[in-house]
């Protein structure tokens, strides 16, 4: 699983010289402005890197977390719809993938809606988001079906008027309850991903 993930992460990073050859013949694309996407403009972004565990709190106190070593695999599929120049409203669709102590595994599947606000300067592009959703958690013969939110922010190079490629963060918040005080956990992760962002 280990050893796909980086040759999955070595073509994300390579992916952006393969397209670069390819850039659109649009002398317009010469001319860059703050106000680069216009209403009804969209994309549709994968990403692909490592989750973090951070915190993990239960009534108030810090537990230890039992994910080692503290690095998982994640990825996602995204969709953003741009009602103006800065703003866009989308969903998404990931998975985690994180190894524990025990050699066992914890698998998750994040579905959500997201909003947010994009800021650019020329070639540069830099969306914050906010996503809500629900979260499957698998672990063993234990299942989890819950809320969970994240946010976070990415920076984006416009290789072509059809192409970007970056790197993306966020910190998810995972409450689980179970109905039991001590059982109760909410997880805080990390994650960092290399991004491909096609334009259309």
């Amino acid at each position: 699983m280990r050893k796909a993930g980086v040759i999955l992460l070595l073509l994300l990073t390579c992916l952006p010289f393969l397209l670069v050859a390819q850039e659109d013949d649009d002398p317009e694309w010469d001319y860059y402005y703050n106000d680069i996407h216009s209403k009804g403009d969209q994309t549709f972004i994968i990403s692909l890197g490592t989750v973090f565990p951070t915190v993990f709190m239960n009534e108030g106190k810090k537990i230890e977390h039992k994910f080692s070593p503290p690095v998982g695999f994640t990825g996602s599929l995204s969709y953003h719809y741009y009602f103006f120049s800065s703003i866009f409203l989308g969903a998404e669709a990931g998975f985690m993938i994180l190894p524990t102590v025990g050699k066992n595994t914890l698998f998750m599947i994040p579905l959500g809606a997201k909003a947010g606000y994009q800021f650019n300067y020329r070639k540069f592009e830099f969306p914050v988001s906010l996503t809500l959703g629900v979260s499957w958690h698998r672990y063993l013969n234990m299942g989890y079906f819950g809320f969970y939110m994240k946010g976070g922010g990415a920076a984006f190079y416009r290789v072509s008027n059809s192409w970007s490629f970056g790197l993306n963060t966020n910190w998810y918040w995972f409450p689980e309850r179970t109905g039991i005080k001590s059982n109760n956990v909410h997880a805080n992760m990390l994650d960092l991903t290399l991004c491909a962002r096609y334009h259309f």
